[in-house]
């Protein structure tokens, strides 16, 4: 197994701190869209492709990530799979900050195209965009570790850099949305159209937008958000060691 995982800068200290490594090699894959450095651990029979979706000079704001390349990068390293970890605000009561879940659906209405077919016309399925197989294996591990939390959650794909506006996530809501971010469907959409199975776990950060409960007007930090996603990642290890075993 060659598992791809893409995350934030948290994910840079897993390689080290989580995994028996027998073998660790720091590249920079070379793609048509840009350079993209990869973090490559061989643990057991398996290897895993770490990539920080951020990086760049300083960490690149989610509007600008080259995911094009993050994703031809992973493909170049010829990944089975990809996990990735997303940090999310969360909206509904029952999936409060430090839940960890997993996405089922994804809803983008940025407007923003990604795709690796800008000159030909190849329309691909996202019925159902997350691989069923990789989300019942994440399934079995999170309800074990979080038992009787809802885990299966729609991803509301917001533009960003700001945070969303309290009004924002009432509609979002309405319209679906239970946890909200600015980066995953989009690794999504261009993983699929060249057919690499791809997951995504959910690291509920923050209360979305007007939700914190008691104090309605409180406003976002990214500080904080960042802290509370990391202080979070011992069930994201263990579901990435559920792939490698």
């Amino acid at each position: 197994m060659r598992l791809g995982l893409i995350g934030g800068t948290a994910m840079n200290g897993l390689a080290a701190d989580e995994f028996e490594i027998s073998r660790l090699d720091e590249i920079v894959a070379q793609t048509r869209y840009g350079e993209v450095p990869l973090t490559c651990v061989q643990t057991g029979e398996h290897e895993l492709i770490f990539l920080e979706r951020h990086h760049g000079e300083g960490t690149t704001p989610p509007h600008n990530i080259n995911h094009r390349a993050n994703i031809e990068a992973m493909a170049g390293a010829g990944v089975d799979a990809i996990i990735a970890v997303c940090s999310v605000g969360t909206i509904p009561i029952d999936f409060p900050p430090g839940s960890i879940g997993y996405a089922n659906q994804y809803i983008d209405f940025t407007g923003v195209t990604i795709s690796f077919h800008d000159d030909d016309a190849q329309f691909t399925s996202m019925t159902e965009p997350f691989d069923i197989g990789m989300n019942e294996t994440l399934h079995n591990v999170l309800s074990s570790i979080q038992p009787g939390l809802e885990l299966a959650r729609t991803y509301w794909l917001a533009q960003g850099p700001q945070f969303e506006s309290s009004a924002e996530i009432d509609a979002i809501e309405k319209l679906g949305g239970e946890v909200v971010g600015m980066t995953m469907p989009r690794e999504c959409k261009l993983a699929t159209e060249i057919g690499i199975p791809y997951s995504a776990i959910l690291v509920a950060s923050n209360w979305a937008a007007g939700r914190e409960p008691g104090n309605s007007s409180k406003d976002l930090d990214h500080q904080e958000v960042s802290a509370t996603a990391e202080s979070r990642l011992g069930p994201v290890v263990e579901c990435i060691k559920a792939f490698t075993q």
